[in-house]
């Protein structure tokens, strides 16, 4: 019918009709009902109409038809629809549409609600185009008195509809900085306030609630967060970086309409929408192979790292203990070093995991059926109420004894002493033993105490070797104290944690809470209680509140501001050199009391989402508890919500074309002693000391005659620490001709992983990569005979130990440098690539080239690889892909992956090529290197949502990762 040109036809009749002498109303009213339909489907309605001049003759029949209901409202309905279009809308009104639509719309009553009702969603219709002559005519005082009659007297909610049609009205004025000006000075935050507080509970209501609490948001003053700058606590000086200036106080812009409607993550939708106006169409940019980026004479620098290749059986011979300096060897005998005949084994089969007893499994039996015999083998604690102990649910023993059974009411004993400092217990300085203060000798000599009577051995973990790793780290900021949980070791739960399950509406009431800060501050405290911009101590021990400490390796922390007696917002710092990438936090509180609920708000976080509002929660370690025997980290926190605040940055200071909007994630934690010393982590942290003593320990665990274990310096960071390099396959059988060849001969696979800081769960998964690879398990002996693993197992360890989130100390991403890194300002990434080429250039590219990542917005574990073909039919390119030849075994190892590893999904995978990853590992070594088979690996940092690990956390129940200490 619109093709036909209905709707013009429709539009003149009613036209010629509405202007007889005597206008047919038989005729009018099914021809408004058919326009309103019609209009809905025809995009240019609105330009129709006014060309035809239906706006006109609309408007007057409605003003002659004000006092006969029926008529009035299908005018009312044909104006709708007329308004929809900003054209039009805005034509309607400068002829004075909004005036009429007033009249119309009275305060409560039961009379004419129909026509009423068409009226306000006519009203809200115009005002998305005509919103300022709304302000100017000072409409929204009005609009509020009609809202609160309304909402009063419909007792009944008989008329949700017409409450709900006013709300949008004020929620399009809002949309002018003039317009939430107004709102303000109306007391609209006041009245609205009010009015959700007063039916939350009522899910009739949900439409008032849900538009009320959207213009409470947006009216809300937007306001800078509270640091002095927003660029990060430490800086360092680095080739290329030039200082900037401290950022203005933020001023408020004019946000005429910020078009970031923020969805209510109180919905279950978790979906990442893929942007196909990114994908690369150039199909030059897609399959030519770049020239070298380096004179190719600079490639032998890298054959001593591929010894394997040239040296005899004696030369690969490895010494374990070559590389520990002599504070190193002084600590190695301290702690049982577990070996593959050990009855603590290096790796755990699926039974074990889920507390089963341990299977032999024969060799001859298959990889797949291996797997499967474990799939349903899980075991998962109830669900956990809101106020329960997190602990009590992961250790069955009772509060005197340890997870090996062994009696600690010694133990026990000490915290009553006073003499004890229980600050500089649960944060040992690194270097204590050789302190000159009597007092931090002695709690050296009491940690040490504990040490001795240690529960039990932590499989490859020992804290002497620990602090003799970090006291040889170098930080920006020259820490000078370790993190507990780091330097003590920890375990993994006895069991499987299930996700949190969501409570509905927890976002609402916290968004509620922001604005009764607003408007009703009395009992806000606003204290600052621990900063790293402002002069030390800013803690009161002495006070009730409680005390912070974020200066170790990985830590991140900036600022603590108490709200409340219990509650907090907390500030993460950015990452070093840079004034974004603010998500990683790790720190220490203490000062607590047991069994009360403790609210804290990170409030400067970044990503527009994240899984901490599906069912993620944030990680805590009880030093009490470890010193009791329960060493563990658990998931904790409840009443979890991440939505968008109102602080925002300046556009001066982003550069970006609107300013930053930021996001509070909240929760409650109860914790589980008084006077305890408890660490809160964004995830399990995983340190850079932790990796060079895992690699130390797993060195000495293997058994040399069976694996060829080497572990090498790639390079030295900007920070002047070493990043490692380690070579894993299988001795040959003898010396002979025959056996050296199949050595040598054997394809390589190249692993990497922790390229950006914050995604601890990547290093989790590559310490379960490395016990696995040189495990007796049937499986890693066979992939060891059959390749040569190179792997990288840390990327960026200056931004692990610093604390970042994303960036190196350049305050750059290193995995967007991989096109043309430089020695000098991006070492990793120079020599990562230059191993690559020199495996090229000798024919010996890898096989499998794989980059270890962690994801914050989807579940489960997926890959992302490469496809000409697939990213050409997905952006629906013009360039015909039949001519294309594409090596189809891209998908090889996903296909795998997906029938034998529960926690990994197909359905995530993407194998699309998109320009703004251009620059990243995998795109870059699929294009220059020729490896079709480049992936990056992503593992949620919640868990799963398919399969036998549904409601369990991912990262430690892999299964072909089969870490024995990985949470």
């Amino acid at each position: 019918m619109i093709s036909k040109g209905g709707s013009e036809a429709l539009l003149r009749t009613l036209v010629d009709t509405a202007r007889t002498a005597s206008p047919d109303y038989v005729i009018l009213l099914p021809l408004f009902r058919l326009l309103a339909k019609v209009g809905l489907r025809d995009k240019k309605f609105g330009q129709k109409a006014l060309e035809l001049e239906a706006l006109d003759v609309t408007l007057i029949l409605a003003r002659k038809n004000l006092c006969h209901s029926q008529n009035l409202l299908h005018c009312l309905w044909a104006l709708r629809v007329f308004a929809s279009s900003v054209t039009t809308g805005a034509m309607l009104g400068i002829n004075g549409a909004m005036e009429l639509l007033l009249k119309v719309i009275t305060p409560y009553t039961q009379q004419r609600t129909q026509v009423i009702r068409a009226a306000a969603e006519v009203l809200a219709a115009l005002l998305k185009s005509s919103n300022r002559r709304a302000v100017n005519r000072s409409y929204v005082p009005g609009l509020l008195r009609l809202h609160q009659d309304w909402h009063s007297h419909d007792t009944a909610n008989s008329f949700v509809p017409i409450r709900r049609a006013l709300l949008l009205c004020l929620k399009h004025i809002a949309k002018l900085r003039s317009g939430r000006e107004a709102f303000l000075a109306a007391q609209g935050m006041e009245i609205l306030f009010s009015t959700i507080q007063n039916c939350l509970d009522d899910q009739s209501l949900e439409p008032v609630i849900s538009t009320g609490l959207q213009i409470l948001r947006q009216c809300y003053p937007k306001s800078p967060l509270p640091l002095v700058t927003s660029s990060s606590a430490y800086s360092f000086p680095v080739p290329g970086i030039v200082t900037s200036e401290t950022p203005r106080v933020l001023t408020e812009e004019d946000y005429e309409d910020d078009g970031e409607e923020e969805e209510d993550k109180d919905s279950d939708s978790e979906d990442v929408k893929e942007e196909d106006d990114d994908l690369e169409t150039d199909v030059n940019k897609l399959s030519s192979k770049p020239g070298l980026d380096r004179p190719e004479e600079e490639l032998m620098q890298y054959k001593a790292m591929c010894l394997e290749l040239s040296c005899s059986f004696e030369e690969l011979e490895s010494k374990p203990g070559d590389d520990l300096n002599s504070d190193e060897t002084e600590y190695a005998n301290h702690h049982h070093i577990p070996t593959a005949a050990s009855p603590k084994g290096l790796c755990l089969n699926k039974d074990q995991i889920s507390g089963g007893q341990e299977k032999e499994v024969p060799v001859q039996t298959s990889l797949l059926s291996r797997v499967k015999m474990g799939r349903s083998s899980v075991h998962v604690t109830s669900k956990r109420g809101p106020g329960m102990n997190s602990y009590r649910n992961v250790h069955s023993n009772g509060p005197g004894i340890g997870s090996s059974g062994s009696d600690v009411s010694d133990i026990q004993a000490s915290f009553r002493e006073d003499a004890w400092d229980m600050d500089a217990i649960s944060c040992p300085r690194i270097s204590a033993s050789f302190s000159n203060s009597t007092k931090t000798r002695e709690t050296a000599e009491f940690i040490d105490q504990l040490l001795q009577t240690h529960p039990k051995p932590m499989v490859f973990h020992d804290p002497y070797l620990y602090m003799a790793k970090a006291r040889r780290t170098r930080s920006v900021a020259d820490f000078s104290m370790m993190a507990f949980p780091d330097f003590w070791g920890h375990c993994p739960p006895l069991s499987a944690q299930p996700m949190l399950q969501r409570k509905c509406g927890v976002q609402r009431i916290k968004i509620l809470e922001d604005v009764r800060r607003l408007i009703q501050p009395s009992d806000i405290i606003n204290k600052v209680v621990f900063s790293l911009d402002e002069p030390w101590p800013l803690q009161d021990t002495a006070s009730d509140c409680l005390q912070f400490f974020s200066a170790f390796e990985s830590g991140n922390l900036r600022k603590a501001i108490q709200v409340r007696e219990f509650e907090y917002d907390l500030l993460v710092n950015a990452d070093v050199n840079s004034t974004q990438h603010q998500q990683w936090f790790y720190f220490k509180v203490s000062g607590m009391r047991a069994a009360v609920p403790y609210r804290f708000n990170i409030i400067n976080c970044e990503k527009p989402n994240s899984q901490f509002n599906y069912g993620m929660q944030l990680t805590l370690y009880s030093v009490k508890e470890a010193l009791l025997g329960r060493p563990t980290w658990v998931r904790t926190g409840y009443d979890i919500c991440y939505y968008k605040n109102h602080y925002h940055q300046r556009t001066a200071v982003t550069g970006a074309a609107s300013g930053k909007c930021y996001y509070t994630l909240t929760f409650a934690v109860t914790f589980p002693h008084a006077e305890d010393a408890c660490y809160l982590a964004y995830h399990y942290p995983y340190t850079y000391s932790a990796l060079l003593t895992h690699l130390d320990i797993l060195e000495k665990s293997v058994n040399h005659k069976q694996v060829y274990f080497r572990q090498e310096v790639l390079c030295q960071t900007l920070g002047g620490n070493s990043c490692p390099l380690v070579t894993i396959t299988a001795m040959p059988e003898s010396n002979s001709a025959d056996h050296l060849e199949q050595f040598r001969q054997r394809p390589y696979q190249v692993i990497t992983a922790r390229v950006h800081p914050g995604e601890s769960n990547a290093s989790w998964v590559m310490k379960g990569t490395l016990e696995f690879l040189v495990s007796s398990d049937p499986v890693a002996r066979l992939l060891r005979e059959n390749f040569i693993f190179k792997i990288i197992p840390m990327l960026n360890p200056d931004g692990v130990i610093n604390g970042n989130h994303r960036c190196s100390l350049r305050g750059e991403d290193l995995n967007r440098q991989w096109l043309s890194p430089s020695a000098h300002l991006q070492p990793t990434i120079y020599h990562a690539k230059g191993l690559l080429h020199y495996l090229g250039s000798i024919g010996r590219s890898p096989m499998v080239f794989c980059d270890f990542h962690g994801h914050s917005q989807k579940k489960n574990v997926f890959l992302y690889g490469c496809s000409i073909k697939e990213t050409l039919w997905q952006a629906e390119a013009t360039v015909g892909t039949s001519n294309l030849s594409e090596d189809v075994s891209y998908r090889t190892l996903p296909k795998i992956l997906d029938k034998l590893a529960p926690a990994f999904t197909m359905s995530s995978c993407s194998f699309l090529v998109e320009k703004s990853r251009a620059s990243t590992a995998r795109v870059v070594v699929w294009r220059e290197m020729g490896v079709s088979r480049s992936y990056t690996m992503e593992s949620s940092y919640c868990g799963c949502n398919q399969g036998p690990y549904q409601v369990c956390e991912a990262e430690g129940y892999l299964c072909f990762l089969s870490s024995s200490n990985a949470p």
